[in-house]
């Protein structure tokens, strides 16, 4: 958990390229729910690609619920979705009671994910070199490139399409919206964050000649040292069945090993339609911590739920 101080922090900041806003319900002056609202900042690059869209998250005490009060978050919802044109809002959830209520305001799951953990502790670090080595065996003429704590600001804007490129690779299920895209503001932002808080960014790159063949990055944070939060794991079309997921997550891992003795765990997330990568864990030790649904809702769909007989009385006693 992130401190006060952290949280006050991340909420009170400005972020290149989106903007945030919070509703939140009280009951005197007790917080009981709270919704959060993260789009496309006005003017920043390719907004009209964007602008349809919006992120959600947020909930309500468990003393609390059944009272309406989520309800009336999401009449705030739906009125900001009108007043801004926002064609679509995502959110992710992993309680039984969030899929539950989901489904019943008639939001519909996109895409499942697993969030993936493994222990360090007693890894067969011999069988993983013999992984990292393997590739380039297979697919002569490769390179290693490998950054950690930073990577140097051109050379992160000259990564920042590939990457763009590779992420849109990944399965998505039936989640509508824009492609995914690593931009170089964003990351500057990021990297402004790890400076105030102690953090590392770690990268592990396959080239052959200036193109990227496979990629394997993470992040470490110092205050929660105990883990390593590994992201993007891609290999290019023209790359795969040679073996380089399995050479660029072992050298991750041996990377983590070397840097971060304190770290007795990896947390990755995957869709559960990766086959390839899903195995890929399996066969090194990560278990299955917690399934997220991602779910998507329109104002169309809102508006339905929300003119019911029972939203109607659920907003009467939350007021």
């Amino acid at each position: 958990m992130l401190s006060d101080a952290d949280f006050e922090h991340l909420v009170r900041r400005q972020w290149p390229l989106v903007e945030t806003r919070r509703f939140i319900a009280r009951a005197g002056d007790e917080v009981i729910g709270n919704l959060y609202l993260e789009s496309r900042r006005k003017g920043s690059a390719d907004y009209d690609t964007f602008a349809p869209h919006l992120s959600i998250g947020g909930g309500v005490l468990h003393p609390h619920r059944r009272r309406g009060v989520g309800t009336a978050l999401l009449r705030h919802l739906l009125g900001f979705m009108e007043a801004h044109q926002k064609q679509t809002a995502t959110l992710s959830v992993h309680l039984p009671e969030a899929h539950a209520f989901l489904g019943a305001i008639g939001a519909t799951e996109k895409l499942r994910m697993f969030e993936n953990r493994l222990a360090l502790a007693g890894l067969d670090w011999p069988e993983l070199a013999r992984w990292k080595d393997a590739a380039a065996s297979q697919a002569t003429g490769l390179r290693w490139e490998i950054h950690a704590g930073r990577v140097p600001s051109d050379r992160l804007a000259q990564l920042m399409g590939p990457f763009s490129q590779l992420a849109g690779d990944m399965p998505r299920g039936a989640l509508a919206g824009p492609p995914l895209r690593f931009e170089l503001q964003g990351h500057l932002g990021w990297y402004e964050e790890l400076d105030r808080t102690g953090g590392d960014h770690l990268v592990v790159l396959l080239l052959d000649g200036d193109e990227v063949a496979a990629v394997c990055s993470a992040h470490w944070d110092a205050r929660f040292g105990d883990r390593v939060y590994q992201a993007l794991t891609a290999v290019a079309r023209r790359w795969r069945g040679k073996g380089l997921a399995k050479s660029v997550k072992a050298a991750m891992l041996q990377l983590v090993h070397e840097r971060y003795p304190q770290a007795r765990m990896i947390i990755t997330s995957n869709a559960e339609t990766n086959g390839p990568i899903l195995t890929i864990n399996q066969r090194l030790g990560f278990v299955t911590h917690r399934r997220n649904g991602h779910y998507q809702i329109d104002p169309q769909t809102l508006r339905r739920f929300l003119s019911r007989p029972q939203a109607a009385s659920d907003r009467a006693s939350a007021h």
